[in-house]
């Protein structure tokens, strides 16, 4: 039998990723020889494990916190969204051999919301909480929908302008810092910060979700986050974390290393049941 192709999610911490689970039931699925693990790589070690990985045969990368910026640094050439969000996620090697830096967060986003939840970006308001890489990777595709408005806050003001300005062409973008958000009507806010990984929540006034508006924390765990429970508080139509992301940035990676596109919901659905939590109608 031909040895598999092999492929990695470098992180640190790496110990909770679902992701070579997700990627061992994508191969399964499209009959696809290859080997996927994790490897804990903090950031002063990713440039010299990378070239190892690649040298060594690896056909792809995915890379978590804290390594999406040395990522991006590290390719040798950048798809646009990657190049926009100043962060990539996926890793590959093209048969030139250089290294392709991509970033599937905000695609996996995206489909999650408006294939699996039915939840409309065009014309929708939409609030963005923090100001950090993972909002730079998901605005793009977001502003491909056509919102009416995103508004971007943070705690410090001058992080959330200076995003605003960098995608300024792409479409309509305002900042806030928490307090002056107001009497702002949101269809849909979305947590990009990190602060439901400690069980806090930003600062928010009460009051900013729309009648029929929907939360989405990019954050996922075992158990409802603090601003999923936010979200129901709150009367959300629904209020979701970001498994079904994880799974769908997953399949888009997939995609560009195998040029098989994997059906996800089987496995968004097979996560959450394994998690004790009913796939969200």
């Amino acid at each position: 039998m031909t040895a598999p192709d092999n492929y990695a999610v470098f992180g640190h911490p790496i110990s909770h990723s679902k992701s070579p689970r997700i990627h061992r039931l994508f191969a399964e699925q499209t009959a696809q020889n290859l080997s996927y693990v994790a490897e804990d790589v903090p950031a002063d070690k990713f440039k010299a494990s990378a070239e190892h990985f690649f040298q060594n045969g690896g056909k792809g990368l995915n890379c978590t916190v804290p390594l999406k910026e040395l990522a991006w640094q590290y390719a040798d050439c950048l798809t646009e969204r990657a190049r926009l969000g100043k962060a990539v996620n996926t890793l590959a090697k093209q048969s030139d051999g250089l290294i392709l830096g991509d970033n599937t967060d905000g695609i996996g986003l995206v489909n999650d919301l408006t294939v699996n939840h039915h939840i409309e970006l065009h014309a929708s308001r939409i609030l963005i909480l923090g100001a950090g890489g993972a909002t730079r990777g998901i605005l793009a595709p977001i502003l491909e929908h056509r919102p009416s408005q995103i508004t971007i806050a943070n705690r410090t003001l001058d992080k959330a302008e200076t995003i605003v300005h960098e995608f300024a062409d792409l479409g309509t973008l305002s900042s806030s810092d928490y307090p002056s958000l107001g009497h702002q009507l949101f269809d849909l806010i979305i947590n990009a910060t990190s602060a439901s990984l400690s069980g806090q929540l930003p600062p928010l006034p009460p009051g900013l979700l729309a009648p029929n508006g929907c939360c989405y924390d990019l954050a996922y765990g075992n158990q409802p986050t603090a601003f999923v429970h936010w979200g129901i508080a709150q009367q959300a139509r629904k209020s979701l974390d970001g498994l079904g992301m994880l799974v769908e940035q997953a399949a888009e990676a997939f995609y560009l290393w195998r040029g098989v596109r994997p059906e996800t919901q089987e496995v968004i659905a097979l996560l959450n049941e394994e998690r004790g939590s009913p796939t969200p109608a």
